[in-house]
């Protein structure tokens, strides 16, 4: 399911969901499920099925326990629900939303010692604040919080490319031909060719 989602085959993400949650309506991976269901519907641009899957995902969670192991990919726990949710409401453009999940995504992840104890996560909440700051007008605050996410250490190349990405469509709408946005794409373009190399 998360190929075709990161593949763009979006109706197929659905299907899937809905097969799933068939299959197993009473599981934890109900919560998973929805959490992926979401992320399409909102790539396709479908804010009222993007509310009504993430309440009723939310819902299902509240079901259940607590995961004992949360480190655990197919599970989804509170903090990774929070993760998923800021995903779908900046896609569809909710951004008090977004930026709300984002915060909270850092606060969570956030170590005594300052690290990050999920760096990718982290990384894709403050690209959600840089295309938040573009979208209030705020080029320096984006640019600032890009240059933190790209500075931290990270695993899923498609999904931080697919975030960045986003960075840099809201910059050319919001502000095209602008100088001051060098200070947004040199890091997003340095990063790519580093990734590349490796």
């Amino acid at each position: 399911m998360r190929f075709a989602l990161t593949q763009n085959r979006l109706r197929s993400v659905r299907d899937f969901s809905e097969a799933g949650t068939k299959a197993a309506p009473q599981t934890s991976i109900v919560v998973q499920l929805s959490a992926q269901a979401a992320k399409a519907a909102a790539r396709m641009g479908q804010r009222d099925d993007v509310h009504r899957i993430l309440d009723e995902g939310y819902r299902v969670l509240g079901r259940h326990e607590h995961p004992a192991r949360p480190e655990n990919h197919f599970v989804i726990d509170p903090q990774k629900w929070d993760f998923y949710a800021m995903d779908c409401y900046r896609l569809v453009g909710e951004d008090r939303q977004a930026a709300d999940h984002a915060r909270e995504v850092l606060r969570i992840s956030r170590r005594p010692d300052g690290t990050d104890s999920s760096p990718m996560r982290a990384t894709e909440a403050r690209l959600t604040l840089a295309v938040v700051a573009l979208r209030q007008g705020d080029p320096d605050a984006a640019a600032e919080w890009t240059r933190e996410a790209l500075d931290a250490p990270r695993k899923s190349v498609d999904a931080l490319l697919m975030v960045a990405e986003e960075v840099k469509r809201e910059l050319r709408r919001l502000f095209p031909n602008d100088p001051a946005s060098r200070a947004i794409t040199d890091p997003i373009n340095q990063a790519w060719s580093e990734l590349q190399r490796t």
